[in-house]
């Protein structure tokens, strides 16, 4: 979002368009039909494909969050087995579920109760904010919800690789000029967002 403002700001007359897409596949349809320019998504490090060019832009860590009037906000030692009963919301999507899963069983310990299954943001991070659930939440998404929302990570290490973020396109295809300019815009955020973090 921040990056669409800033082109507009700039750029009053230009138009964009989002889509949400189906990356797990990892087959990009809407991108070999030529119905977007580019997809920013989660990518496998494997992935290789002749006609498609992956360039990474920032890897992603995850966090174990709650809202902040949740009662393991206010403790400094937690770990994973003292949160194996509480109320988890969960996404539908594969990446996230088996991150959790990997945490999880790195320390023998069963998955936890599923009590809301949702890839709908507003949701999640509605259910965050009573206090009553936690989640595990992509640090991007973590900092830019967390003081709106009142979200606050848990002092876990997930032990989880960072997936990496990739601006995705057609190898043999010119972007056109917005295209250019939104992903020259993405690269200066995702540099400044990593330098304030450091």
């Amino acid at each position: 979002p921040k990056v669409i403002d800033r082109l507009l700001r700039r750029y009053p007359k230009i138009f964009v368009r989002v889509s949400l897409v189906d990356t797990a596949t990892v087959e990009f349809r809407e991108l070999r039909d030529r119905n977007v320019e580019l997809l920013l998504a989660r990518v496998p490090e494997s992935l290789v494909d002749d006609d498609i060019n992956i360039e990474v832009f920032f890897d992603d860590p995850h966090f174990v969050a709650a809202g902040a009037s949740n009662p393991w906000v206010r403790r400094r030692n937690v770990n994973l087995a003292d949160l194996v009963n509480e109320a988890w919301v969960f996404p539908k999507g594969q990446v996230v579920r088996g991150i959790i899963a990997d945490a999880f069983r790195a320390d023998g310990l069963p998955m936890p109760n599923e009590h809301v299954t949702t890839d709908t943001l507003h949701i999640r991070n509605h259910l965050l904010a009573t206090g009553r659930f936690l989640t595990i939440i992509a640090g991007s998404v973590l900092h830019y919800n967390a003081r709106q929302r009142s979200l606050k990570a848990l002092p876990i290490d997930l032990r989880a690789k960072p997936r990496p973020h990739a601006i995705v396109t057609l190898k043999n295809r010119t972007l056109n000029p917005v295209a250019e300019l939104f992903i020259r815009e993405l690269k200066a955020a995702a540099n400044f967002s990593l330098r304030s973090k450091n």
